[in-house]
């Protein structure tokens, strides 16, 4: 008697592409794409019956309108699709994920502003959130480089080329630096608000970012967001606040 082994690959194998159909079937639920969707279904029960008959005409014609369905599906619904990976970057696993990969940035941004700080060194550190930065990074040097305390305390040292300019980070990456910001015209401001400090209102006045700024005149840390100003942050004040900040 022949017996089926069910390892518990096979049941792995299982959960991911039954999770796979659901998910395919909730986002073309109640949308247009339901249609399509079935007539491909028919399409791959044709197929499925053409190589098991091995119905060679069949499956010539059925392999040429799969490869045109799937381009059509693709064009049609790209709105659709694109709605559906960006609920897929909202799951509660690709959250936990960035999440651990935010919480290790914010790290390294309290660290390098103590170093820039003990150093003397100013700095103007923009953390992206959801709200594109593109106009803004066009006016920098794009690095695309992995976040850390060495490389920003170097880009601000005084014989940089990008020192002036505000450094760009995306989760745990670098992605410009030298960047210029638009400096907040707020006339309530204090006069002893420095350029550097009016660039990281203004980008927060203008964007849903957060700015992490170190003085090189008085080695203060500051923190901007929604176009407020907290100064003399010290360094769990400045980690509670980048926290905050990072939980959307």
């Amino acid at each position: 008697m022949y017996h089926i082994q069910f390892t518990f690959i096979d049941f792995i194998d299982i959960v991911i592409v039954s999770f796979i159909f659901y998910q395919i079937f909730k986002f073309a639920k109640g949308t247009r794409a339901i249609q399509m969707i079935v007539g491909l279904a028919f399409v791959l029960l044709f197929a499925l019956v053409a190589n098991m008959w091995q119905l060679q005409g069949l499956k010539w014609i059925i392999e040429g309108v799969q490869t045109i369905w799937i381009i059509a599906f693709v064009i049609v619904f790209q709105p659709e699709i694109r709605h559906a990976l960006t609920n897929i970057g909202k799951t509660r696993l690709v959250r936990f994920f960035l999440k651990e990969t935010r919480e290790e940035a914010i790290d390294i941004l309290v660290k390098t502003a103590q170093l820039l700080s003990e150093r003397g060194l100013g700095g103007l550190m923009v953390i992206k959130r959801r709200v594109g930065l593109k106009g803004y990074l066009e006016t920098g040097k794009s690095l695309e480089a992995k976040i850390s305390s060495d490389l920003i305390v170097t880009i601000f040292s005084p014989y940089s080329p990008l020192h002036d300019g505000a450094v760009v980070i995306d989760n745990d990456s670098i992605i410009a630096a030298g960047c210029v910001l638009p400096l907040s015209m707020n006339p309530s401001l204090d006069v002893s608000v420095g350029t550097r400090h009016r660039a990281a209102l203004g980008i927060t006045e203008e964007t849903d970012a957060v700015v992490v700024v170190v003085s090189h005149e008085t080695r203060g840390i500051s923190f901007a967001q929604k176009g407020k100003l907290l100064r003399g942050l010290d360094m769990p004040s400045l980690k509670r606040n980048l926290e905050k900040a990072m939980r959307y």
